[in-house]
């Protein structure tokens, strides 16, 4: 399972890092706002943790453009004020949970099982669309029974594909995900592990398929949905 941290506080993130991957989850930790939507807009996320006060971007702002864009990811709230107020704030702006500072790591564990229907252990991450679902744990594609190992790069790309549906992955989303912001990877690097994504789809008998658009990116179809 995969979790964004994002809080400004260097020492408290740091820690807080430290006790979920403890626990088992995957984590990445941005230390604002306007960071924490990069890496959302990079990246698929099981649950989002973000700080209220945050610089650059606050955190209800980074809240309030995730359900903008019908993402539908938990998300908890963590802030220094208890005032009612902030709360209904929070709240409204699609928050799932509130979780005043200074809190007990255990409390926090417990509203991230509850927040994603998890018990402890339980941390397998798996994303789907269509008649294929994603193994991260194992890196591997899945369909009707049958599965496909995938390659680190692969498994970048199937994930992010996946976060997207039916919806456009760019280009340049696809090149800083899996070879890096200041990669100069080439289009046609691109294609071809687009290429071997699309015969292992057809190795597992898939109804979803990738359609291109072209010089822009591209998006998952399902034959049973058209």
């Amino acid at each position: 399972m995969k979790i964004l941290l994002a809080d400004d506080e260097k020492e408290l993130r740091q820690a807080l890092v430290a006790i979920l991957r403890h626990a088992g989850y995957e984590v990445d930790a941005s230390p604002d706002g306007e960071d924490a939507l990069y890496q959302l807009d990079c990246n698929g996320y099981d649950l989002v943790i973000l700080d209220i006060m945050m610089p650059k971007v606050d955190g209800l702002t980074v809240l309030r453009k995730l359900r903008e864009q019908g993402d539908e990811v938990p998300v908890l709230l963590l802030t220094a004020r208890a005032d009612i107020d902030d709360r209904v704030a929070g709240l409204d702006a699609g928050a799932n949970d509130y979780l005043v500072k200074p809190f007990a790591a255990k409390e926090l564990l417990a509203r991230i099982r509850a927040l994603t229907h998890t018990s402890p252990g339980a941390v397998k991450r798996s994303l789907s669309f269509g008649d294929i679902s994603l193994d991260e744990e194992n890196s591997q594609l899945e369909a009707h029974g049958k599965s496909v190992p995938l390659t680190a790069n692969e498994l970048k790309i199937m994930r992010l594909l996946l976060k997207h549906g039916d919806g456009l992955t760019s280009n340049e989303s696809i090149r800083r995900e899996v070879w890096g912001l200041l990669s100069d990877t080439e289009p046609s690097v691109i294609w071809v592990n687009i290429s071997n994504l699309r015969k292992k789809l057809r190795k597992i008998d898939a109804e979803v398929h990738i359609e291109a658009s072209r010089g822009l990116g591209y998006r998952l179809e399902c034959e049973s949905a058209s």
